[in-house]
């Protein structure tokens, strides 16, 4: 956590602008209804984490579903996407300079066989992150409402779903022919680097033979990251991404992806887990709670919080949220960030808590204090959990570079805390072959645990496991491998690094509350979450990681004021 180093909150001014505010309503609801255990204000049962995002993703879906089928699509944004795939098709096509031995049978040239198919198939629907999966929901296509009744009706036996299947799939690549497929990725990009286009064509067509997406982690990164490579080869990167950020898929798909990461995954409960007990330690005896949230997408991280809040001794202080995110193209660029706070404002309706919400959507450098509308005697929160790095970490003039002037946002904002995740990463490089084999051995860890994680024996789980881990995990490798420049928006920093930014700025780590630790700690245990996930301290840092291989994926929490 980061926090100014003074309190000048007697000057701020709270000026009026354009961005919209929703009211409240103190009907609570009673305890059967809420159907949750009392608790400890500080110790809150873990347990309950899970089932509040899942339900609030539920409601939210069915509640929507009818306005969202019956809304029609754009004429601007049906233009876009017919310009952007037309794009695609003519950069695809454009393969005239490979040599007549090679044979494209990856990425590009699936591209080219189902451009004229219908994308009824998961595995053919493309979205470029995890973000980009919760934007895109104006789609025609929804299932019926008992697709949902697995998350109204979740039982704790259901936490039992996340233990370690052990070492049985390992057993079953005994027979196949072993290929170093990491050493052939590396050559490839050396050779990619080096423009020896002959070298390039035969190691592609060497490690398709032993990558799939179908396979093991190994074959499954491979597959990946020689689409990434194809792309690169083509210059066409900038295309497809565009083609892929414009790629609208059924909400029901959202659901089960959100599904399948929670089960699988410790991150996001830990990180949800250790925002609502920093928060509830700071909003003992306050009035009115302000949350700045850069990057709040759909608000799945704020039910849990508004429950324990609702069950506050005394009764919950107002809550007041300032949603931020990117502007949406097309004519209504505010448009997710505004559902957002009519969902979060029936969520604090049903539970009792005075509610205030402020929706902008701008880039984030654009921001001005003035926008926030802060008040006065409000406790001051600032939220970011795993968005900065999407940044550029360069000026595109002279100026301040879009990071550095986000964070003196946040020290001008003077919140008595700052949140901040990050994703700690060494794939930021500008030279391509040294970001290639860091983004590689980064990538290989989060395929190592998907393949722990979810059970290959549910149809379903492995469906969705292969659309995350093309839509969200490959559309990450192919903007690192396949971008550069400005295009090239997955920019992670190391903590250090991040380090260095807030003391530039003027915001400084508190260290790590020791009963917010353990309430983090606790999360694996109560949920059955697969063994090799941690949560640890680093200095003033919480450290979120997966450790079943030599090396390890960390995501990094903490607390500045």
């Amino acid at each position: 956590m980061f926090a100014p180093t003074n309190d000048p909150r007697s000057n701020r001014r709270s000026k009026s602008n354009q961005n919209h505010a929703f009211g409240q309503n103190k009907l609570k609801p009673s305890f059967e209804e809420v159907c949750v255990p009392r608790h400890d204000e500080y110790e809150r049962e873990s347990l309950n984490e899970n089932e509040t995002i899942l339900k609030f993703i539920s409601e939210m879906l069915m509640e929507e579903e009818d306005d969202l089928e019956n809304q029609p699509s754009t004429l601007h944004d049906s233009l876009a996407l017919q310009a952007t795939e037309q794009s695609l098709y003519d950069a695809l096509n454009n393969n005239n300079n490979l040599p007549e031995s090679y044979t494209d049978h990856g990425f590009l040239e699936q591209n080219k066989k189902t451009r004229n198919r219908e994308d009824t198939d998961l595995t053919e629907e493309h979205y470029r992150s995890n973000k980009q999966l919760a934007n895109n929901n104006n789609s025609s296509e929804y299932e019926p409402l008992e697709m949902y009744d697995d998350f109204l009706l979740r039982s704790d036996a259901d936490k039992s779903t996340n233990k370690s299947r052990g070492k049985k799939q390992n057993m079953l690549v005994i027979s196949k022919e072993f290929v170093d497929l990491r050493s052939l990725l590396l050559q490839c990009s050396k050779a990619l680097a080096e423009l020896d286009k002959w070298m390039v064509y035969e190691l592609i067509m060497r490690i398709r033979k032993y990558s799939s997406p179908h396979g093991d982690e190994a074959e499954r990164v491979a597959h990946y990251f020689t689409n990434a490579i194809e792309v690169r080869l083509s210059g066409t990167g900038t295309t497809v991404l565009a083609a892929f950020s414009n790629k609208k898929f059924p909400v029901s798909e959202i659901l089960k992806a959100n599904k399948m990461l929670i089960t699988a995954c410790s991150f996001t409960t830990m990180s949800n887990v250790y925002a609502k007990q920093t928060l509830m330690k700071l909003a003992k005896g306050a009035t009115t709670l302000h949350i700045v949230d850069f990057g709040i997408l759909f608000g799945f991280q704020w039910p849990c919080l508004i429950m324990a809040l609702s069950e506050k001794p005394g009764g919950p202080p107002k809550l007041r949220i300032t949603g931020i995110d990117f502007p949406q193209p097309g004519f209504r660029p505010a448009e997710r960030v505004e559902d957002t706070g009519r969902r979060l404002a029936r969520y604090c309706e049903r539970f009792g808590v005075p509610f205030e919400y402020i929706a902008i959507a701008q880039k984030w450098d654009t921001i001005r204090i003035e926008d926030l509308k802060i008040e006065k005697g409000e406790v001051l929160v600032v939220n970011c959990i795993y968005r900065l790095h999407s940044m550029m970490d360069e000026a595109k003039t002279v100026y301040i570079n879009p990071r550095d002037a986000v964070l003196n946002l946040i020290k001008e904002i003077n919140p008595h805390i700052f949140i901040h995740g990050i994703v700690n990463g060494t794939h930021n490089t500008p030279f391509f072959v040294a970001r290639f084999k860091e983004a590689y051995f980064h990538y290989s860890i989060l395929y190592d645990m998907f393949e722990a994680t979810v059970a290959r024996e549910e149809d379903e789980d492995q469906q969705m496991r292969l659309a995350f881990e093309e839509n969200v995990f490959g559309n990450s490798v192919m903007n690192i491998v396949a971008c550069e420049g400005y295009d090239r928006i997955e920019r992670p920093e190391t903590y250090r690094q991040w380090e260095f930014r807030s003391r530039r700025a003027g915001l400084r780590q508190l260290p790590i509350d020791g009963e917010v630790l353990k309430c983090v700690s606790k999360v694996k245990k109560d949920y059955g979450y697969h063994k090799d996930f941690s949560a640890d301290e680093d200095g003033k840092w919480v450290v979120l990681a997966w450790e079943r291989t030599c090396s390890s994926c960390h995501l990094m929490l903490a607390t500045c004021y």
